[in-house]
């Protein structure tokens, strides 16, 4: 079980539920990312206010040599959070194996999200190349958790291929366009319900994530909302309440929506006034 030095709130403590992807059991649902902040300082302040207990790590970009002092791994091990490696950047599933093989020799963990990307100008997956390498890794014994396009059919595929976690989008990478396909992630839940699924990429504000976990998706991943935004460390701490609170509010479940007005209080007794 991860644990983080912080004391939980209230509202956490109530939630009393746990994400689990593979061997990991994690209380907070968001998890972050580690590139594009303006500083250590900032990145490192951000994680801490999202409360994240998962952040991803791009290999590619990554000197997995660097024994300087301060290394930008140094940085993130010095903090109560486990490293989850990506693959971003690679455009075939024999780089994404290769950065995934990379990954495990030196941080000794079998965790990697998968990203195989089709091009440079949607940086949509490449979801045959995907494929093939979610099926590769894990016959090689990784906990894939497999960044995917929201088409349920290719989710469905890398859920009953053994994907600890499927990760469609919300929108574009970078794109800070928040869910553009709400119908398509409604019927990824409903096709694979007792599969971990995270929203992954596109998320602008507060209120993208808040709608992902009312859906019933069991995460959030983000990385460009907060680093990018003008106050990174404050957009973090609004991502925790909200991927929190939408949380809350699926498991509390919602009313139903209705075309005509229902009055909350009863007509009973009503006053009859004669004209």
């Amino acid at each position: 079980m991860i644990q983080t030095e912080k004391t939980p709130t209230i509202m956490e403590s109530e939630c009393g539920d746990w994400l689990r992807i593979g061997h990991l059991k994690l209380q907070s649902r968001l998890l972050l990312g580690t590139s594009g902040y303006p500083n250590p300082h900032v990145m490192l302040e951000s994680l801490a206010a999202s409360g994240s207990q998962l952040v991803t790590v791009a290999i590619r970009r990554v000197n997995l040599q660097d024994q300087s002092e301060e290394s930008f791994l140094d940085l993130i091990t010095s903090l109560p959070v486990e490293i989850l490696p990506n693959t971003a950047g690679c455009y075939t599933a024999k780089e994404a194996v290769l950065v995934a093989e990379m990954a495990r020799e030196a941080l000794q963990t079998n965790l990697i999200k998968l990203e195989v990307i089709g091009d440079d100008e949607t940086l949509l997956p490449d979801v045959e190349q995907l494929l093939k390498a979610a099926n590769e890794l894990i016959r090689s014994g990784f906990t894939v958790m497999a960044y995917s396009n929201d088409d349920p059919i290719t989710c469905k595929k890398l859920a009953e291929m053994g994907c600890a976690a499927v990760m469609p989008l919300a929108s574009p990478i970078g794109s800070g366009m928040g869910i553009v396909n709400p119908y398509n992630l409604q019927l990824i839940r409903e096709l694979l319900p007792h599969t971990p699924l995270i929203v992954d990429a596109g998320i602008g504000t507060a209120s993208d994530a808040a709608m992902a976990m009312e859906m019933g998706y069991d995460g959030i991943l983000l990385n460009t909302a907060v680093s990018k935004a003008k106050h990174p460390v404050q957009m973090a701490a609004a991502m925790r309440h909200a991927v929190l609170g939408g949380r809350l509010a699926w498991k509390a479940g919602r009313i139903p929506k209705r075309f005509y007005a229902q009055a909350s209080s009863s007509m009973k007794g009503r006053i009859q006034v004669q004209t």
